[in-house]
């Protein structure tokens, strides 16, 4: 298991700095780059939207082995607005939750950044914006936007993959921004990466077709062993570059472990027609 620099926003790290390490991990772990009480705002609002979900009307899991049409079509719309994803320990084989709907949810997303003015604040703090800056990005595009819930006990496992394989572009301009909510720990399924592994191929792509949605393999290198943890207090920064490897275990403690995900492409880059995500005509994305 390797041990993972980290940087500390309070201490006002160089551009240098920051983008030769990301240059070099293919990630940044950066603590105190929000305030507890900005994420506990979040969590609010988050809980505000749980609350008003009916689960009776979109019971989509997430990580499912086959889905629907009307779940893919749920999957696809949710680009455009706010959906919600179950997990699949929440729900019983006749389709009913198996306990409180707060504690059920895998995911939110996966426009929350453009439609709610907590989440939008929070997306586009000005900190958050500047990275962007000093990690090249000409014309930063705020693409996607989550809520990840990993509750207690039923938190699913994420395998290993690449941002870029769902968000393509080119040239590859994805990076993703994941701020723990709540402390993500070995215990409760934090994430770990394979440093570096970023400078290898994009493996797969996941596209649109006419039968929906399908993966691509594109290049049969195996993927590398995510031996880096990435544990992070309340209010830490995570930065993935969107080919870097990186997975999360299932969370089977008692504590859930919550996390707001932002994914930016580079208008400057080519967003490909093929990408699941396509934003409607009348709700382009928008920078920061």
């Amino acid at each position: 298991m390797k041990q993972p620099h980290r940087f500390n926003w309070t201490d006002k790290p160089s551009a240098s700095a920051l983008a030769s390490q990301f240059d070099a991990d293919g990630f940044l772990i950066i603590d105190d780059f929000y305030s507890a009480a900005a994420c506990q705002d979040v969590l609010a609002q988050r809980n505000k939207l749980i609350e008003a979900f009916d689960p009776a009307d979109h019971a989509v899991i997430f990580g499912a082995q086959s889905q629907s049409h009307a779940a893919h079509e749920y999957f696809m719309d949710s680009a455009n607005n706010i959906s919600f994803f179950l997990e699949e320990g929440a729900v019983d084989e006749t389709g009913k939750l198996t306990r409180d709907k707060h504690q059920a949810i895998n995911k939110l997303g996966h426009a929350m950044h453009d439609l709610d003015p907590t989440f939008s604040a929070f997306a586009r703090a000005p900190q958050l914006a500047k990275l962007a800056t000093i990690l090249g990005m000409k014309q930063p595009q705020l693409l996607q936007s989550m809520v990840i819930c990993k509750p207690p006990q039923i938190g699913g496992e994420v395998g290993c993959h690449q941002d870029s394989t769902f968000l393509y572009t080119e040239p590859d301009s994805c990076i993703g921004f994941w701020v723990a909510l709540e402390a993500a720990t070995l215990e409760n399924g934090c994430m770990w990466a394979a440093a570096g592994a970023h400078k290898g191929p994009l493996r797969s792509r996941f596209m649109r077709d006419a039968d929906g949605m399908q993966m691509h393999m594109i290049d049969e290198t195996a993927m590398p062993e995510a031996d880096t943890p990435l544990e992070a207090p309340v209010g830490t920064l995570v930065v993935l570059h969107g080919r870097l490897p990186h997975q999360s275990a299932a969370n089977r403690s008692a504590n859930s472990r919550s996390a707001f995900t932002l994914h930016v492409v580079d208008g400057v880059a080519s967003y490909a027609e093929e990408n699941w995500l396509q934003r409607a005509s009348d709700f382009p994305p928008r920078g920061f």
